[in-house]
């Protein structure tokens, strides 16, 4: 192989060597996120960049088999050429042999070294990490190609370093990780915000990574702090407690202060439809008008509590301690509030419960 023929071959190794680098790092950047849609959309190079980051061990040995070969062959191949190259012009200086050939190796070996690292390595791996889901649609697609090829050599390869790994009790991972744990999550919302790539003025986003941490005693609002009626409470008390407090919903409670359930302003209303209106004003609302409470303990998850007021169709729950006492009463308004924010009441005219 003459000399330029070296220098053509160190140009395709490179390239070589630089898509393997390449393929690698956007295996394991590209989000899964952005390629699913596109492949739902019908994208081959999407489905394709799917398969390989569901088999991200078999790419990354497909990766690396590359980059080795790559490797051994720029230094092979062209040393020799840009050596010859560079040692010509040197004899001029009346350089002994052993000095030219001393001299000329050492530089092309600085060049092979500098051209392998900078073109071969760096410049396709920032890359990838700049742009990985672009990336990944553009390069899966030959590098699965290239492992369906050399399958069985990848694969000898593959399960050996696996067989490594479980000498070490270390189960491999064929898919590349997609999820995040909810310290990840918040680590991420909070970075974005401080970077500007996240505008949470409100606090919405970071309300919701934190909801899952609380529990209903953390919400939940103390007996000693309720607004409470009786169960002789009539429709005209409750008329007259909305006009004082401002509020809509009132907890009922029983002879010994226990919260038995709640009343809606909306059932003052419906008490006093009829002729005989008047007279049920100034009657005790009748047992039906009361809604029960979901049960819920101090140290169940807000997230869970919410769940079971959805499913009862209740605004209130009353929390129980260890002993089975109630403590407190948890307003949905209060939930809803951890998430999006305050909350008024649409009857609420003066602020304090």
């Amino acid at each position: 192989m003459n000399d330029w023929g070296g220098l053509a071959w160190l140009v395709v190794l490179l390239v070589a060597n630089a898509f393997f680098v390449g393929a690698e790092f956007a295996v394991i950047s590209a989000r899964r996120s952005q390629i699913e849609p596109r492949a739902e959309q019908g994208s081959r190079a999407a489905k394709t960049a799917l398969y390989a980051m569901e088999h991200a061990t078999l790419m990354l040995a497909t990766s690396q088999l590359g980059i080795t070969i790559c490797s051994l062959l720029i230094l092979n191949v062209s040393e020799p050429a840009i050596h010859h190259l560079l040692a010509v012009p040197m004899h001029a200086f009346g350089w002994s042999e052993g000095v030219v050939d001393a001299v000329a190796f050492t530089i092309a070996l600085l060049i092979v070294s500098f051209l392998h690292v900078v073109f071969g390595e760096m410049v396709p791996k920032n890359l990838a990490f700049s742009v990985p889901d672009r990336a990944v649609l553009i390069l899966a697609t030959p590098l699965v190609w290239v492992s369906k090829i050399f399958m069985p050599v990848i694969w000898v390869l593959n399960a050996a370093a696996n067989g490594v790994l479980r000498l070490f009790r270390v189960e491999p991972k064929n898919e590349a990780a997609s999820t995040f744990t909810l310290e990840e999550v918040a680590t991420i919302v909070d970075q974005s915000r401080r970077e500007g790539v996240l505008s949470d003025t409100a606090g919405t986003v970071a309300a919701a990574v934190e909801f899952t941490d609380k529990k209903a005693r953390d919400v939940a609002v103390p007996l000693s702090d309720l607004i409470t009626l009786p169960q002789t409470t009539t429709p005209d008390d409750i008329e007259k407690a909305v006009a004082r407090y401002g509020f809509s919903r009132y907890v009922i409670v029983d002879a010994d202060a226990v919260p038995v359930g709640y009343v809606h302003l909306k059932d003052i209303l419906r008490a006093s439809d009829g002729p005989d209106a008047a007279v049920k004003l100034v009657e005790p609302l009748p047992p039906k008008r009361i809604h029960h409470m979901v049960p819920v303990q101090e140290d169940t998850d807000l997230e869970d509590a919410l769940a079971l007021m959805r499913r009862a169709g209740r605004h209130l729950a009353k929390v129980r301690d260890a002993e089975g006492r109630t403590t407190a009463v948890l307003f949905l308004e209060d939930i809803l509030e951890e998430l999006v924010g305050e909350v008024q009441d649409a009857t609420r005219r003066i602020r304090g419960r």
